[in-house]
């Protein structure tokens, strides 16, 4: 009994069935196939032998090919000191996969086919099929130039309130573009410790304290905290800049000496930080690490929590974007592009997507964080519910650095993928927040994209949160996402304003007019597009 199981817990294993297919192939396969293992180095073939060795001596058995048919399943104790090494088994296994298609490539032999059947059969058996699970939306967090709260930032935006105004953070009298959403007052108290406060960039800043407001919003007491599992909660809250203001202190310091740098500058300027802050003071151990792709960043942050949590990885996520760079770097590298608007005496009217009056995107500054939960998850602590993530998608237009594909191929393909993802058709979305920045080439591209997808549903309406806020870079698409999802709690989308005179072919019926509008939503797109030709799509829906 002995020797049958440890037998079957060698030749079970990936690792050692590699060592004896390829010892079969060397002693029952042509010259071509002893060549070929013949050519490795010495080192590794001496190593292999000396493996193979070992899982001979504890298989008590002659025969490699009977060992091979007669024995059962279980993990090698070799593979598994391997892997304590390395990391998870998957990992490991996926490398042997590898070893086990090259070897039978080379011998041509039935003994590899025999193994991998073996290998097939053990991955069968260690990872049953399993019920997806559902991601729902249980608290949101904003810091934006209209309002610190959900429910203030988004009846502004019902409102047709715009958040764009003279820059008052620094002298910028010297530039073509001196306006912005500009976030006039900002407090971090009781939420961010004082001498962290005085030290952090303001994106990291934003991200923590709308952070702990998705926490609040979302009714995680300490009481409820205390019963989650520290290591099933993540934080994923990128930014497309980071600290820029960090940096540039610390450049302005190192012109005079290196002592005089300040040393938090490269933590407190990397993407990274924020989100590991956010979770050390938390404890949260689940999940963490930052996305960086341009004005795409938040989406990206989302779907990829709504995964980890969809695939066990994680519970709870908090996920969305943080930016701000309205500093004299930031908006200067911005008007060296040439992409800002310069309606300088009239900034409220400055953002204005799809009209043919446009003159540029306006920056804008602050942070959205998302609330996901595990539906039962949810449901257990009692949890009120939101929405519920469906699913999105990503893609890249592989053109232009800044510009999007004329054809539309990339915003048409990441769209589709995502409906799929979601598991809906395009005749069930009828409310779309697009990313429309204002820009002329963009905000048309896009919209003939979405044309294309669903310019034959009577029901659709689409709107840009960017025509009262301006772009706010990597947290854009975060912050939509709160605008997406109280559309959904209330039942209105917000208008879109400075919409004078459309461009030409932009059907005015698809678009939310200059007042609110009372819409039954049944599932919703929110579009978010970077540099680089970064595309993605999320879905929303009501939970039901």
């Amino acid at each position: 009994m002995v020797g049958g199981a440890a037998s079957s817990s060698c030749y079970a294993s990936p690792l050692c069935t590699w060592f004896v297919a390829a010892c079969m192939s060397v002693s029952h396969g042509g010259g071509d196939s002893r060549q070929a293992v013949s050519l490795k180095s010495t080192g590794r073939s001496r190593r292999s032998r000396r493996q193979l060795t070992k899982c001979l001596a504890l298989s008590g058995s002659g025969s490699v090919q009977e060992a091979l048919v007669t024995t059962s399943f279980g993990p090698c104790n070799h593979y598994n000191a391997l892997s304590s090494l390395f990391g998870s088994n998957s990992v490991s296994l996926n490398r042997n996969q590898r070893r086990l298609n090259l070897a039978a490539a080379s011998s041509g032999g039935g003994a590899m086919a025999v193994a991998m059947d073996m290998q097939k059969e053990a991955k069968v058996d260690n990872k049953p099929p399993t019920e997806q699970r559902r991601v729902v939306v249980t608290g949101m967090g904003v810091e934006t130039s209209l309002g610190h709260d959900p429910d203030t930032f988004y009846e502004n935006l019902l409102q047709g309130n715009s958040g764009i105004s003279q820059i008052e953070n620094f002298d910028c009298s010297a530039f073509p573009t001196r306006i912005a959403g500009e976030i006039k007052s900002f407090s971090t108290e009781g939420w961010v410790a004082p001498k962290l406060s005085k030290r952090m960039d303001k994106f990291m800043l934003y991200l923590l304290t709308a952070g702990k407001k998705a926490l609040v919003d979302g009714g995680v007491t300490e009481e409820v905290m205390a019963e989650f599992d520290k290591a099933k909660c993540g934080v994923l809250i990128g930014s497309a800049m980071g600290g820029m203001k960090v940096f540039q202190d610390a450049i302005e310091a190192m012109k005079i000496s290196y002592k005089k740098m300040n040393p938090f500058c490269v933590p407190f300027a990397t993407t990274n930080m924020g989100s590991a802050m956010l979770a050390l003071d938390l404890g949260w151990m689940g999940p963490n690490y930052s996305i960086s792709t341009a004005c795409a960043t938040s989406n990206f942050c989302i779907l990829n929590s709504a995964n980890h949590i969809i695939k066990g990885e994680a519970d709870v996520m908090l996920c969305g974007g943080s930016d701000s760079v309205i500093i004299p770097i930031g908006l200067g590298g911005f008007v060296a592009c040439r992409a800002l608007s310069q309606r300088n005496n009239d900034p409220t009217k400055a953002s204005r997507p799809w009209d043919s009056n446009r003159d540029g995107f306006v920056m804008g500054e602050g942070a959205g964080v998302l609330l996901l939960e595990e539906l039962e998850h949810a449901k257990k602590r009692g949890a009120t519910i939101y929405a519920e993530f469906l699913g999105g998608s990503f893609t890249c237009d592989a053109y232009h650095m800044t510009e999007p594909r004329p054809d539309g191929a990339g915003v048409i393909l990441c769209i589709e993928r995502a409906l799929a993802d979601a598991g809906i058709s395009k005749e069930q979305i009828n409310y779309i927040n697009a990313h429309a920045t204002s820009t002329p080439a963009g905000d048309l591209k896009e919209y003939q994209a979405l044309a294309h997808c669903f310019g034959q549903n009577p029901e659709i309406k689409v709107n840009s949160t960017k025509s009262m806020i301006g772009h706010l870079l990597g947290a854009a698409g975060a912050v939509e996402a709160v605008a997406t999802v109280q559309a959904i709690r209330t039942g209105w989308v917000h208008p879109n304003i400075n919409l004078e005179s459309p461009d030409n072919g932009v059907d005015t019926n698809l678009l939310v007019g200059s007042e609110k509008e009372r819409l039954d939503i049944k599932a919703a797109l929110s579009n978010s597009f970077g540099f680089g030709g970064h595309n993605s799509s999320i879905i929303f829906a009501p939970y039901k």
